[in-house]
């Protein structure tokens, strides 16, 4: 598999390198989370108005440039290593892949034009953001139940771990049917009945609310979901977003490791620099080949799934990929923490923010062990 990146990616991660260099990173994080504005407003203008990353997953002929899961892999392990806050994942890597590959023909005229330009936030409210649930497509959709009512419905349920839940403007629910059937609706924060409640979570980098719909009434319209489509495409839209998040746990595990260096190269222990001790090495070249294992496996998956060739073994590759991301992250961040010695879960120093996007992440869209599972249940199945 030829994993070369073509002039037009490099030119991506060069300007994506530059850019979140120079206005993103742990310090602009912190801003931000002392503001108590979840993330900065003119960096996701930015995002999305200037540099058109918003329309990276977006087809050519709603406003995107289709640039595929490879780059967007790309894009993700370098928000993982600035430790981007925004509403990037949650537009961009779950609510629109959703809209592409389950949406109906409607849905996407209305919705990916504006989320292409920016001018939308959106977000995917799933039952739970542990586990792995496919293929089983109405587990994801267990939480929610819509219920026939005139020419619309009615949503009730809970969901209680929605990313970007109090910001966005478009709410894309997946909801089990009465009578039969699932279905992905459109609801936005005015709905009567909908109750939208922030939460404080370990980390500050992605903000999550508990959404609870009581009775909110939606038209006809309001069903985005293709039948014939919405179960093979919530699957697929799930497996893209993980994949997008394992490029971002090897970014996070990359920049855990970048400050470690930086700080053992200037910490002086015994009259020299700790980064010259023989156990410190082997640590740091454990973490390096951790990481570099992680990104070859995240890319191998990206251009598996960029090709649409093999979708089911792609689905594996992105399995394996997500467990070894999220391993590097994790053990990455943690050895931050130890070889920053007392001052690494300090405020003011980083480790224990990429510590706890780490851990954060882990158990998202399925932690390691669920991804192994999945593998395993393919490859020796009982």
């Amino acid at each position: 598999m030829n994993l070369d990146l073509t002039s037009e990616q490099e030119m991506i991660r060069e300007a994506a390198v530059g850019f979140l260099t120079e206005r993103a990173g742990p310090a602009a994080l912190r801003r931000a989370a002392e503001a108590g504005s979840g993330y900065d407003r003119a960096l996701w203008d930015a995002i999305g108005r200037e540099l058109g990353w918003c329309a990276l997953a977006v087809p050519e002929e709603y406003g995107g440039m289709a640039m595929g899961a490879f780059d967007m892999a790309l894009l993700a392990e370098r928000m993982g290593q600035a430790l981007l806050a925004s509403p990037f994942f949650a537009t961009v890597c779950l609510a629109a892949p959703l809209l592409v590959h389950a949406g109906t023909a409607g849905a996407k005229e209305t919705y990916l034009p504006a989320i292409a330009a920016g001018e939308l936030e959106a977000t995917v409210g799933l039952s739970a953001l542990g586990g792995v649930w496919w293929p089983d497509a109405g587990a994801v959709a267990a939480g929610v139940t819509a219920r026939p009512d005139g020419a619309g419905f009615r949503l009730d349920g809970r969901l209680p771990h929605v990313p970007d839940g109090a910001t966005a403007g478009l709410i894309l629910v997946p909801a089990r049917i009465e009578g039969g059937g699932i279905g992905v609706f459109a609801v936005t924060p005015a709905a009567s009945g909908l109750t939208v409640r922030p939460l404080k979570t370990i980390d500050v980098s992605r903000p999550l609310a508990d959404i609870r719909l009581d009775g909110v009434a939606v038209g006809a319209e309001a069903l985005v979901s293709d039948p014939a489509l919405v179960a093979a495409g919530l699957a697929r839209a799930l497996d893209e977003a993980a994949l997008a998040l394992a490029a971002e746990q090897v970014g996070v595990a990359q920049g855990a490791l970048d400050g470690t260096l930086a700080y053992i190269a200037e910490r002086v222990q015994f009259g020299r620099a700790i980064a010259s001790f023989q156990a410190i090495k082997h640590r740091c070249a454990e973490l390096m080949v951790r990481i570099e294992v992680a990104r070859s496996a995240v890319m191998g998956a990206a251009r598996l799934a960029a090709s649409g060739e093999d979708p089911q073994a792609a689905a594996l590759e992105i399995s394996a990929a997500r467990a070894l991301a999220t391993d590097a992250a994790f053990l990455a961040a943690q050895e931050a923490i130890q070889l920053h010695g007392g001052v690494g879960f300090t405020w003011e120093y980083d480790p224990h923010l990429y510590f706890k996007r780490a851990q954060a992440s882990g158990a998202w869209l399925g932690g390691a062990d669920d991804h192994l599972d999945r593998i395993a249940a393919v490859v020796c199945p009982a």
